[in-house]
């Protein structure tokens, strides 16, 4: 293998390194010649010596040359896909002119605050046992540029993960090694060179030589040289002949009810129903219905027989327990919640064909009908289980609707399901001294017979249909699913004793109701009844193909891949099971997560607030969907692609060429005589096109992005090069070619509206209004490319698509969903440790209404993270009480016993007499009870605090001993 480079371009470096590590040769050609214009757009460039072929994209070449294994090719794409696409171009914008711009520095901090999270408790980016070119090749774009900065001191003191990082990489004998290789002049003169090797994009179109593709091979590519490869006679002769002789398409008008057609591709999508409780998150949005709404568009504009249905999810503890804290009904609720999604659904411009709800006639007919079809079948079965029943309510209680003291750790506010104070995870029959939650009696343990589903019996089944659709599946929803058929399937409990839910209509049963994570997939079917009574065509197909797509975060997995495929195999009617399961891992907001009680991240009744339009927020969160691992909304990164990608890239192109035709054409498209030089930019064009309709049939939606941005890239390139503003005013052959270059960018900006719909529907309509296209839809997605606007089509009149989000109001934006997790400043005559510890005291309440609003509706995976958050806030403010001595703060003595009027004096007011000791503690016992009623936490933790300090006193002064609290966590129960 060969490598050639530029002078000082520190991108070798990688190449040399990753030989280093896969040891082997590599012979580095001249690298003290600038950079000519037959290397594409960038250097350094790898020469394949057993092949010829030549690899411009760093990322594929450095995978060539050391390959991280298949098992980590996710992780290492994403990793080299980020330095190459966000880290470099940030480095170059900020120093690639001879100077330092620091107005880029935001963005590169932002960057630098990613890599050093992403460190946190890691040794190298992948989880390898040795370091591989993903981490090598992160460390060489900073070693050689940032780290000789003034943003290098910055590292060394604000980054301690990322700057243990570098040193740690720079040790290393590959490194040592390579750098005596090769000499590079690190800082701005490394930036230099970056730039100077980049973008040189005009040739492409030339022909003056046999050039590669420019563009880094997507990550879905398992060969990185298949890419790589010149615009040949084939390519070219395909391009010119469907230019003329493909006609293009038009979108099927779709007629009411929406119906599977025998012959057709039949395809029905859901989105997992969102829990109605709660507002949704742009995590939320993204990971369901605006990656459904996506994929539905695209499949209506490929016109597929398409359905896409979705709905809230009602029924369960977590309404019942909403219901409470709000004093309303569970229906009240449901009401209230469900215009809530529906308002901001609609305001997201998500095209549901029906949003629906499960508190329906129609969904407790469906589930009840699918249960004793199961029951008949032999998958259902009863056993008893112990349960806590309150005699003074006369029911059984719910996890969430009891409380008492920890087994373990002895915490006296633990709840049914876990303990927040040691992060335990216990049964509610488990609790010392439980209560009820609603009247505060105490419950007794009393044995109920509960109904399973029997999915042993079922699990077969399961593993024979498996392989043949998991495939299909997106990688994140393989690998949840995996452990559950890999671990055996035990019988799970579909029924419950409460009263907001669906009727069990079965004989012993009917005071009970099922369990929501039954009933709630069974809602997808409920609610296309409701949309048409002819539900069945879709989900009991008899001579038509239905194949079923399902989006949805990765914790909802379970239920739709092993339980309601299980359910519907057990009721054996035929029904349609899930084809391609389509889950994403989470969004985070800022590196935290998001929080409606700490007002942290944006949710969707805020987007509209924010004065940014629906279509960006659309194409943003496509852009950073968690298709593979989790990812991160940021307010700089968010500016950044409206400014670069959408303005200055997109809304540049399309807005330029109809300008032209408006001001040269008399808004009439000129004619078109396609040459050697359009057809190349053509089948660039097409390479694109291809990509995207892959992509976009797998259902991934953000890689599919790119290639609708890349195509507009290539166009803006071909007209810069063109330059038909020239060429309009040369002789008559130059005024025909300027014509020809402007009738191909018009038709480049009608595939443009086309291919970007499914993600900005709004833009896609405007832009073919200014198209001159009147017609509704917003136009067939083709497969070739093809003449779309023939010679006198009249455009419309053109204008802007996109406005620049400025940095003053990225700033403004972002401190208004930062939330309340800056310290505030001591309040006038008190101590900085008393106002960090009120701080504290806030934060922990407000964590702990997140841990119990997280149980209510998420996994465990979701929320066992923010316990963990919580105990650590709780050490640190007994790390601040142990400095600063007082444990309450002035606000809170004020609600105090008279014996506890001061922080100062708590600790001496114990009292030192045993009946008076008694007496107190009833007391404090009675103050605890009245201010946890109140329920702020902030409050009442402290008093509980000193109750046990009085306990623990009196059990010295009658020598008996009490259960001191245990920090030694016991195993968890899965």
């Amino acid at each position: 293998m060969q490598a050639s480079s530029n002078s000082n371009n520190p991108n070798v470096l990688k190449l040399i390194i990753a030989a280093e590590l896969a040891g082997c040769r590599l012979d580095l050609d001249d690298l003290k010649r600038e950079p000519k214009q037959s290397f594409a757009n960038r250097l350094p460039v790898l020469k394949i010596s057993s092949t010829g072929d030549e690899l411009f994209s760093l990322s594929s070449a450095v995978q060539y040359i050391a390959p991280v294994g298949q098992e980590h090719n996710v992780d290492a794409n994403r990793w080299l896909e980020w330095d190459a696409t966000q880290l470099l171009p940030a480095i170059v914008a900020y120093g690639g002119s001879g100077k330092l711009d620091t107005s880029h520095k935001p963005r590169i901090w932002s960057l630098l605050k990613e890599l050093n999270t992403a460190l946190k408790d890691k040794e190298y980016l992948i989880k390898c046992k040795n370091v591989t070119v993903v981490d090598t090749t992160i460390w060489v774009t900073l070693w050689s540029t940032l780290v000789t900065t003034e943003i290098g001191e910055i590292i060394s003191k604000e980054f301690s993960n990322l700057s243990k990082w570098l040193k740690s990489i720079e040790s290393l004998p590959e490194i040592t090694k390579s750098l005596e290789k090769v000499q590079l002049e690190r800082g701005i003169q490394a930036i230099v060179a970056i730039s100077a090797a980049a973008w040189y994009p005009l040739n492409l179109y030339t022909g003056a030589e046999k050039l590669s593709n420019a563009q880094a091979p997507a990550a879905h590519e398992k060969n990185p040289v298949d890419e790589v490869k010149v615009i040949s006679e084939e390519e070219l002769n395909a391009v010119k002949n469907n230019w003329s002789s493909v006609a293009y398409s038009c979108v099927k008008d779709s007629q009411y009810p929406i119906l599977p057609k025998k012959g057709e591709k039949n395809i029905l999508i859901t989105s997992a129903l969102p829990y109605v409780n709660n507002v949704p998150h742009l995590g939320n949005i993204i990971g369901c219905v605006l990656s459904a709404d996506i994929f539905a568009r695209y499949c209506r504009q490929r016109n597929y027989n398409t359905l896409y249905i979705s709905g809230t999810d009602e029924y369960g503890t977590a309404t019942e327990a909403k219901a409470l804290e709000e004093k309303m009904t569970p229906q009240e609720i449901c009401n209230k919640y469900f215009d809530i999604h529906n308002d901001i659904y609609r305001w997201f411009n998500i095209g549901f064909d029906y949003f629906g709800r499960t508190s329906t006639p129609e969904q407790t007919e469906v589930t009840q009908e699918i249960f004793l079809r199961v029951l008949e079948q032999g998958y259902v079965i009863s056993n008893s289980v112990d349960q806590l029943l309150c005699g003074n309510c006369d029911k059984f209680l719910a996890d969430r609707f009891v409380e008492g003291t920890c087994p373990g750790c002895k915490y006296e506010d633990a709840r049914g399901d876990q303990c927040d104070g040691c992060g335990h995870l216990i049964n509610a029959i488990e609790l010392i001294n439980p209560r009820c939650k609603v009247c505060n009696s105490r419950p007794t343990i009393k044995a109920s017979t509960q109904l399973f589903l029997d999915l042993p019996k079922i699990e077969k089944r399961l593993q024979e249909w498996a392989p043949t659709v998991t495939n299909g599946w997106s990688a994140v929803a393989r690998s949840v699913m995996k452990p559950w058929l890999r671990d055996g399937l035990k019988q799970r409990c579909i029924t419950r004793d409460l009263k907001w839910g669906i009727p069990v209509p079965l004989d012993g049963y009917r005071d009970k109701v099922f369990y929501v994570w039954f009933d709630a997939p069974i809602g997808y079917i409920s609610i296309t009844k409701k949309y048409t009574k002819e539900y069945e065509q879709w989900w009991k197909p008899k001579d038509v193909d239905v194949d079923l797509y399902q989006f949805m975060a990765k914790d909802n997995v379970p239920f739709h891949s092993i339980m309601f495929p299980a359910t519907l195999f057990a009721a054996n009617q035929g029904h349609t099971i899930i084809k391609y399961l389509m889950a994403t891992e989470y969004l985070n907001y800022e590196d935290t997560k998001f929080s409606k009680s700490r007002g942290v991240g944006v949710f969707g009744s805020d987007a509209r607030e924010t004065g940014i339009p629906a279509d960006v927020w659309r194409f943003y969160l496509a852009y950073i969907r968690p298709e593979n691992m989790d990812s991160n909304f940021n307010w700089v990164d968010l500016a950044t692609k409206n400014n670069s990608e959408l303005l200055n890239n997109f809304g540049n192109f399309v807005n330029r060429a109809l300008m032209f035709v408006e001001k040269n054409f008399d808004s009439k498209v000129p004619e078109i005589n396609l040459q050697a030089d359009d057809l190349r930019v053509l089948a660039l064009i097409q390479r694109e096109l291809t990509s995207y309709v892959t992509l976009l049939e797998q259902a991934k939606l953000r890689d599919g992005l790119r290639h609708v941005l890349a195509i507009s890239k290539h166009g803006n390139q071909y007209m810069q090069y063109q330059q038909p503003w020239v060429k309009v005013k040369g002789d008559e052959e130059e005024k025909k070619k300027g014509a020809t270059v402007i009738g191909v960018c018009c038709n480049i900006a009608c595939l443009l509206s086309a291919l970007i719909a499914p993600y900005m529907p709004n833009t896609a309509r405007e832009l073919r209004a200014q198209l001159g296209l009147t017609k509704q839809n917003y136009g067939y997605i083709p497969e070739v490319v093809t003449l779309m606007l023939s010679t006198g089509h009249s455009i419309g009149k053109p204008s802007p698509l996109f406005t620049k989000i400025e940095d003053s109001r990225v700033e403004e934006l972002r401190k208004s969903y930062a939330g309340r997790q800056e310290p505030t400043p001591p309040p006038k005559g008190t101590s900085a440790p008393h106002a960090d510890v009120a701080t504290l005291e806030a934060s922990i309440a407000k964590q702990g209404d997140i841990v119990r609003q997280l149980k209510a509706t998420e996994e465990k995976s979701v929320w066992l993270p923010q316990v963990e958050i919580l105990k650590k806030l709780k050490q640190k403010l007994a790390d601040l009480q142990s400095k600063s001595k007082p444990e309450i703060s002035p606000s809170i003595a004020q609600t105090a016993s008279p014996n506890l009027t001061t922080p100062a004096t708590q600790h001496n007011s114990v009292p030192a007499d045993v009946a008076e000791l008694e007496s107190a503690i009833a007391k404090q016992g009675n103050l605890v009870r009245e201010l946890k009623a109140q329920g702020d936490k902030s409050v009442w933790e402290p008093q509980v605090k000193v109750l046990l300090q009085m306990k623990q006193k009196l059990s010295e002064l009658t020598g008996s001993t009490t259960a001191a609290p245990s920090h030694k966590k016991s195993k968890k129960k899965k």
